[in-house]
């Protein structure tokens, strides 16, 4: 796969972000919550290392 490839993806992912951060906001979510908080940091995480490995320039 090509590495322009893997960072369009990436991007897409990143967009997506946002759409946690609004779930999380959502005052009846309950027990949800909690998988919504994980996966965002399981996402900061791994784009985190995306960055170190293949880093822009």
């Amino acid at each position: 796969m090509e590495l322009q490839m893997i960072r369009d993806r990436i991007a897409t992912i990143r967009s997506k972000r946002e759409a946690l951060i609004q779930l999380l906001e959502q005052p009846d979510l309950g027990t949800l919550r909690i998988d919504v908080n994980q996966a965002l940091e399981e996402m900061d995480d791994l784009l985190e290392e995306f960055d170190r490995t293949f880093p822009m320039g």
